[in-house]
């Protein structure tokens, strides 16, 4: 989510920590989330939203990824309070799947309009890269990759919810460690696309 373009060699942090900072309240509710802990977990990650995406409010900047958030744990928590408890056994069975396939449409779908990477790499960036095929090309990657990744999270979490089984794996072993990976590749595929860009210039 950083620019291919840049030729300093640095990767601007403030794009990176940001999309990490969009994702926080998402991997809380979905650590927390349980059977009997969805309420707190949804009321934990909208807090969440709120204090971590308040810079963002005050700048009058917030993301796609951000607006989601907040309207979805608000969506959530506000149910909790007022419908009972079996109105709610399908959330209460399928919150983190419901969660991780919010991200993914949101994710993907950003790939018709604006990657949401984008959003995010544009702090760190200068405007003038922008409109430059390899930043564009770069984050389309990036936004894909992530959107994969809550769409994996979504199936094994659904699989564990209808079968029973495997659901601590499933639900918190395995998105952890494809989050992890996720997060690795955001900080390895942008310099990967510089360094290949610099070679190019190079050799040309």
């Amino acid at each position: 989510m950083v620019a291919a373009d840049r030729t300093d060699g640095k990767a601007p942090s403030s794009g990176r920590s940001g999309i990490f900072l969009g994702f926080a309240p998402w991997i809380i509710f979905d650590v927390v989330a349980g059977p009997s802990t969805w309420k707190l977990a949804a009321l934990t990650a909208l807090i969440a939203s709120l204090v971590l995406n308040l810079p963002d409010m005050r700048r009058g900047s917030l993301k796609v990824l951000e607006i989601t958030g907040m309207l979805f744990f608000a969506v959530i928590s506000v149910l909790a309070l007022v419908l009972d408890r079996q109105d709610l056994l399908w959330l209460e069975t399928y919150a983190q799947t419901l969660a991780s396939t919010v991200i993914a449409v949101v994710a993907l779908g950003s790939l018709a309009f604006t990657p949401f990477t984008e959003q995010y790499a544009r702090e760190s960036v200068p405007r003038e890269h922008w409109d430059s095929p390899l930043f564009r090309r770069t984050n389309r990657v990036l936004t894909a990759v992530w959107g994969g990744v809550f769409v994996l999270i979504a199936l094994f979490g659904l699989f564990a919810a209808r079968t029973g089984h495997h659901g601590d794996w499933l639900n918190w072993v395995v998105p952890i460690v494809l989050l992890v990976l996720a997060v690795k590749f955001t900080a390895w595929y942008p310099e990967h696309v510089r360094a290949g860009a610099r070679d190019a210039g190079r050799v040309a």
